[in-house]
This record gives C-alpha cells, sequence and structure tokens, in this order.
C-alpha cells in the first residue's frame, strides 16, 4: 500500500509538472531542492496518510545524505581535459577568433628629433596622449606632461601639435599614399603654457575684449573669455597672405572672430562690408611653417599655414606669416583654442585620462617597489650598514655622484678629448659632453629652431660650442618669446681654469655647475633655466 502511492505520486509529479504548480512544489521537495518547506504546509498535502507523510520524509532525507556524501569526497582532477568536450561543443578556443566587440589594430611609426624610429601596433582609438604614454614607458623618459606627437609634412614644410584628445590613426588616413609624412614624439613645454600665463600669449595690442572688460584683467578672466562659448576675443593685426593660385603675398588686416578669418579690403576698417571670410575652421587644422621662405617665398620666417583635414594639393592651402614669432605664437594659439577651447582645457587639468585602453591606470608602473622602503646603504667597509641619518645619505649620494662623473669623463678623456693643461682640467672639459642640454656642434640657426620647436617658453635651454671662438660655449633660451645668446667665457686663475657668464665675477669649475647654478639662480640672465632641449631617441 505505501509502495503504490509512493510510485504513483512520482508517476504523477513526472507527468503533470508542467501544468500544476503544487506538482512542481511537490517535486522540489522530494528532490530536496528549493525552500525546505514542511511537506505538511504545502496546500493539498494534508490529505495524505500519515504513513505516506512519513515514507516522504525518509525519501528527503536519504536524498540530502546522499548529495552531502557526494559534496564530501574531493574531485578527481582529469588529467586530458580538451578530449572530454561534448559534441555540442568546439574542441576550437574561442580565443582563437576575433571578439565581435574587439578593436581593430594599426600600426604607426614615431620617429624622434634623430631619425630613430619605433613601430608601435596600437588599437584604432588610442589617442596621442596614450601613444605618448606608451613611448615614455617603453624608453623609461620622466612624463612631465610635455611630451606630444608631431605631424610633420615634409613635402611642403608644415608641422603641428597632435593634440592629446586626437587619434593618430585618423591623422595618418587623411596622409596621401605617396607623401612622406612622420609622426615625431618629442617636447612641447609650450603646449599648455598659455592656461599658466595667458597675458605672454596674447599682447594688448592684438585683443580685443568685450567693453566690460575693460580695465585691468587677471589670468583666470582672461582665460575665462577664451574658453566661453557665447564670448570670444577679437584678435586683430597685418598679416602676409599667400594670394590662391599665385607666388605673390599681399599684406592685410586680418580679424580672428568665432565665425572664422577674415580680412579687411580697406584698411584696417572692421565694417561688415569691407569684411572678407579668409578661412574657417571646421575643417581645417593650423601649422607652424618651416621653411616658408624657400618653399612658398614668404616674406618672414614667422610663417603658419590653414589645411584642409582632407588630402588636397597646394592650392587648398592657406598660407600666411607674421613680422614676429610673437605674433605668430599669438594666431596659432588662438586659433587652437577657437577649435578645442573646453577640450585642450580638459587635458591640461586631467592629462592621464585617455578614451582607450591605454591610460595609466591600465599600464604598470615603471618599477613595483615603493619609494617609501628604499633606504640607503653604505658598503664603503667590511660590512654594510643603513645609513639612518638623511643629511649624511644626501652627502654620500652627491659625493657618489661626482665620483661616477668624473670616471665617465675620464674615459671620454682617454678617446680624443681636447688638450688641456692638467689632468683636472681635461676632465671638466669633458664633464659636459654627457648632458642631455649638451649640443656640440650646432649653429646658432639650429639652436633657434631647436628651441622654437620644443616651445619658446622662459627657461628653455640649451648649452653649445661656439662657431666664433673654438675656446668657449654658448647658453642659448628663450625669454618673453625671443630667443637670446650668453657666451660661456674660460678664465684662468692660479693654473686653474673656471667658466664664466658675468666676467669671472662668478666661476665655475665645468659647465654642469654653471647650469646648475643657474637654474637655482637668476643671476645676470632674464630668468633662471628651467627647460632643457634634448634629441632623444624613441
Amino acid at each position: 500500500m505505501t509502495t503504490s502511492l509512493q510510485d504513483g505520486q512520482s508517476a504523477a509529479g513526472r507527468a503533470g509538472a508542467q501544468d500544476s504548480p503544487l506538482a512542481v512544489q511537490v517535486c522540489r521537495v522530494a528532490q530536496g531542492k528549493g525552500d525546505a518547506q514542511d511537506p505538511a504546509q504545502v496546500p493539498g498535502l494534508q490529505a495524505l496518510s500519515p504513513a505516506s507523510d512519513a515514507t516522504l520524509r525518509g525519501a528527503i532525507d536519504r536524498r540530502k545524505t546522499k548529495d552531502l556524501d557526494v559534496l564530501e569526497k574531493p574531485p578527481i582532477p582529469n588529467p586530458f581535459p580538451e578530449l572530454c568536450c561534448s559534441p555540442l561543443t568546439s574542441v576550437l578556443s574561442a580565443g582563437l577568433f576575433p571578439r565581435a566587440n574587439s578593436r581593430k589594430k594599426q600600426v604607426i611609426k614615431v620617429y624622434s628629433e634623430d631619425e630613430t624610429s619605433r613601430a608601435l601596433e596600437v588599437p584604432s582609438d588610442i589617442t596621442a596622449r596614450d601613444v605618448c604614454q606608451l613611448l615614455i614607458l617603453k624608453n623609461h623618459y620622466v612624463d612631465d606632461n610635455s611630451w606630444t606627437l608631431f605631424e610633420h609634412l615634409s613635402h611642403i614644410g608644415l608641422e603641428r601639435t597632435v593634440e592629446d584628445h586626437e587619434l593618430p590613426t585618423e591623422v595618418l588616413s587623411h596622409w596621401g599614399v605617396e607623401e612622406d609624412n612622420k609622426l615625431y614624439l618629442r617636447k612641447n613645454y609650450a603646449k599648455y603654457e598659455f592656461f599658466k600665463n595667458p597675458m605672454y600669449f596674447f599682447p594688448e595690442h592684438m585683443v580685443s575684449f568685450a567693453a566690460e572688460m575693460n580695465g585691468d584683467r587677471s589670468p583666470t578672466q582672461i582665460l575665462q573669455v577664451f574658453l566661453s562659448s557665447s564670448t570670444y576675443p577679437e584678435i586683430h593685426g597685418f598679416l602676409h597672405a599667400k594670394e590662391q593660385g599665385k607666388k605673390s603675398w599681399k599684406k592685410a588686416y586680418f580679424f580672428l572672430r568665432r565665425s572664422g578669418l577674415y580680412f579687411s579690403t580697406k584698411g584696417t576698417s572692421k565694417e561688415p562690408r569691407h569684411l572678407q571670410l579668409f578661412s574657417e575652421f571646421s575643417t581645417s587644422h593650423v601649422y607652424m611653417s618651416l621653411a616658408g621662405k624657400k618653399k612658398h617665398g614668404a616674406p618672414t620666417p614667422y610663417g603658419f599655414c590653414l589645411k584642409p583635414n582632407k588630402a588636397g594639393g597646394p592650392r587648398d592651402l592657406k598660407m600666411l606669416c607674421a613680422e614676429e614669432e610673437q605674433s605668430r605664437t599669438c594666431w596659432v594659439t588662438a586659433i587652437r583654442l577657437l577649435k578645442d577651447g573646453m577640450q585642450l582645457y580638459q587635458n591640461y587639468m586631467h592629462p592621464y585620462q585617455g578614451r582607450s585602453a591605454c591610460n595609466s591606470q591600465s599600464m604598470s608602473p615603471m618599477r613595483s617597489i615603493s619609494e617609501n622602503s628604499l633606504v640607503a646603504m653604505d658598503f664603503s667597509g667590511q660590512k654594510s650598514r643603513v645609513i639612518d641619518n638623511p643629511t649624511e645619505a644626501l652627502s654620500v649620494a652627491v659625493e657618489e655622484g661626482l665620483a661616477w662623473r668624473k670616471k665617465g669623463c675620464l674615459r671620454l678623456g682617454n678617446h680624443g678629448s681636447p688638450s688641456a693643461p692638467s689632468q683636472s682640467s681635461a676632465v671638466n672639459m669633458a664633464l659636459h659632453r654627457s648632458q642631455p642640454w649638451f649640443h656640440h656642434r650646432i649653429s646658432r640657426d639650429e639652436a633657434q629652431r631647436l628651441i622654437i620647436r620644443q616651445g619658446p617658453v622662459d627657461g628653455v635651454f640649451l648649452v653649445r660650442d661656439s662657431q666664433s671662438n673654438p675656446r668657449t660655449f654658448v647658453l642659448s633660451m628663450s625669454h618673453g618669446q625671443k630667443i637670446k645668446h650668453y657666451q660661456i667665457i674660460p678664465v684662468e686663475d692660479d693654473g686653474e681654469l673656471f667658466h664664466t657668464l658675468d666676467d669671472g665675477h662668478t666661476k665655475f669649475t665645468d659647465l654642469i655647475q654653471l647650469v646648475e647654478f643657474y637654474q637655482l639662480n637668476r643671476g645676470v640672465l632674464p630668468c633662471k633655466l628651467k627647460h632643457y632641449c634634448a634629441r632623444m631617441a624613441v
């Protein structure tokens, strides 16, 4: 009687599992699944006999005990998991096939100023900032947010800054097949300098603000006006423009407004009937002209150009040139702010927020050791010891650095360094050759071009050999948008050779001491030395 009732209940549960909610609940209780609800509390089960109820409870207990025994047994590892796939599962791994949402990759080539290059396979949506970050980590450079990609169009002598938010793959897509264009990586100290010192980039005689902005204006107010979407200051001044389809240039008075760049057909008049549109900026970029006099016959070397994004011939170029470097910098900076003002400000405030997966959060750090876990050690004795005194640790580090520099310079002296009255003089003369700010045998014009390319902000400098006097050196630096050159003269005192910038009032045993002094003190210079120009390899 009990067995038939149990078998009948199981058959009824299997037959009506899809039709009766009650049967579903009963089956769940019988299998030990779901909530362990008392069978007596399930509606419709009160009619069962006590014997049937006891049998059902016994079945549930046996099933639970069996499941617990199976779970307690340790699993046996399968030595051949690849042979145990089901017939419905593909033998090939899903990782061998590209995912539907995977990003396309493209190879880009980046050059340095010494013409060395590195090829990178990057996602198609990687930003210029992320490419710089990759190269910085690969080459162990110091990231000071000044590394920049430059688009170099050698066939027409133009170059521009690739903004941090731009996609290098899109830049490459606008190039012609036969054009010898390149992407360069180098420092650009002036990339966001106008957010720090807008007065240096926008002289008062070239900028007209709204009537309510008359009077003294703070840098913050000037910056807010340039970033405002409703108002934009008017930039105006004389420029030389190349006539379309001709080799001649014409001087005119230009006005930069939010709607575009205009020139006046009647002197400096800004009446609407005298203004004519020269170019708009929605589909074009602003480039610096590298060889305007040679390639385009420009009247001054301070040229710039408005070029459409799509590949086109020289007829599509809008060539302009200013009277001086400060004027050109003002025009180019104003056009950059007009195109991408708020985006540039976000790049400046949050330099590591990249669109792609190559941002600073996903990249592994250059060192996994915390700076706080590093200690100074002294290995001069028979046993090593930890240097607890910070002053002693600093002095030991300075002595080791000087000893290392002198050893390196002795090796340089043995391989053709100039002769000197004594061995120490020869060492001092060779100390500077391993420094990144020293450029051997470059001309005055080359030094100026290098400083301008890396951003002519105050304090950008380099040291080079003098072309007029082989025994002297020249300090070339930027100040007030101008490049200045100071001769470093050797002086002799008690048989020792020194270097000086101020006719012997301040003397230094080598160029390294001289540069370090003027990095901390202004002295006879117009400002301190801040950023050195270097030619880094990628």
